[in-house]
């Protein structure tokens, strides 16, 4: 049996729809290397050392500090089609079981988002997609300007012609919960080695049998790619290509402040949340920024824009701006699994993997150890780019 009560879910067992068997020869799988130390090898590394398996993580900084720092970091399962938002949603779930393990450890903040629209045209189409959702299973609640102002005070809500309280939503501290869970995957056993970078890789017969490392050759059975945008360069080292596109975004962050707010605020005028540290951070959208300025002047300009939202926003200091560069596959959706032809490198590569990190770490652990194919993540396979279909 699988940690956490997942099974050999094969068809002979009645349960074929969450397992299937991989038809690759059982070689070794005892030393896994996992390139990359943010929260998606995080995870990973976690899952993996608490089944017993020999870890090590290598990270080219330290853990969190790469494209997972810079991410907004908004937990949610707002995705299309149908199949990516369940994984997002069982995503959502999966942090809540890490925040049980962890016992309370991680930088956290559940109770959701509230978003609204004060564009008539925009409103209804919203309106639909929420439906749509709700359809799914995914509680939201439409709510008025007033009923808004009531669970968070300090915002105004303007203008409002749809509102919606998306209550299973939570945003995270990206670089504190990797550490977090770097730390309790450590605390099970896996080595965690920084600051290095991967040089080369040894192969041989088709097979991996190590890393090559500025802190020296390390010997592996099975090598996980979970270095975001690093990952295209790694994982051509072996013959594999990993399609991905630049996208990047300007968050602004504050110094720490009196608590404020409680739930994400996604506004017409852009995103807000409040870390647990006090911190404020703040974007203008979730798509490719054309102005890369991180100037703390243009932060003081957006925090002023930000006021007509949150007014206490307009006399905070800026501590920094961020320019992160999305770990963003060129369909848009995840990568996730072995490689074709290299049933010992496992890719990982996704700008959702703030959501999905968790989820992905035990269904990534079941895959290299069980041997099994994971249902849930069959759309989003590398082999797809060459087979020229698209994920779903």
């Amino acid at each position: 049996q699988a940690e956490d009560g997942i099974r050999d879910r094969s068809p002979s067992r009645g349960l074929g729809d969450v397992y299937k068997r991989q038809r690759h020869p059982r070689a070794r799988r005892d030393r896994v290397v996992i390139a990359g130390g943010g929260i998606i090898g995080a995870n990973i590394a976690y899952r993996l050392a608490r089944r017993g398996a020999d870890v090590t993580l290598l990270e080219r900084s330290a853990p969190g500090t790469g494209t997972t720092a810079n991410s907004f970091a908004w937990i949610n399962a707002k995705k299309q089609p149908r199949a990516y938002h369940t994984l997002s949603q069982v995503g959502i779930e999966a942090w809540r079981v890490m925040d049980q393990e962890t016992k309370g450890e991680l930088p956290i903040v559940w109770g959701g988002s509230l978003e609204w629209i004060t564009d008539a045209t925009l409103a209804g189409r919203i309106t639909e997609v929420n439906r749509q959702y709700a359809g799914w299973g995914y509680p939201l609640r439409p709510m008025d300007a007033e009923q808004m102002a009531k669970l968070e005070p300090a915002a105004r809500f303007d203008g409002l012609r749809y509102g919606v309280h998306a209550e299973l939503e939570a945003s995270v501290d990206p670089q504190g919960a990797t550490e977090v869970i770097v730390a309790h995957a450590k605390a099970a056993g896996a080595r965690v080695v920084h600051p290095v970078t991967v040089t080369g890789l040894d192969l041989a017969g088709g097979r991996v049998r190590g890393v090559r490392t500025t802190a020296g050759d390390i010997g592996a059975d099975v090598l996980v790619i979970a270095c975001g945008n690093d990952t295209p360069a790694l994982a051509k080292l072996a013959g594999i290509d990993v399609p991905l596109t630049r996208s990047a975004g300007i968050l602004v962050h504050t110094t720490p402040q009196p608590a404020t707010i409680s739930r994400l605020l996604l506004s017409p005028l852009g995103q807000i949340k409040q870390k647990r540290n006090g911190r404020f951070v703040t974007g203008a959208d979730f798509g490719n920024t054309a102005n890369e300025d991180t100037s703390i002047a243009r932060g003081e300009q957006f925090l002023q824009r930000m006021a007509a939202v949150l007014p206490a926003m307009g006399k905070m200091p800026v501590e920094k701006l961020t320019l992160g560069l999305r770990v963003l596959p060129k369909d848009g959706f995840p990568i996730v699994g072995f490689a074709d032809g290299h049933p010992d490198i496992y890719v990982t590569a996704m700008h959702s993997g703030m959501t999905l990190g968790p989820l992905v770490g035990r269904l990534a652990a079941a895959e290299i150890l069980d041997r099994v194919e994971v249902d849930l993540l069959a759309p989003y396979r590398l082999s797809r780019f060459a087979a020229g279909t698209a994920a779903r």
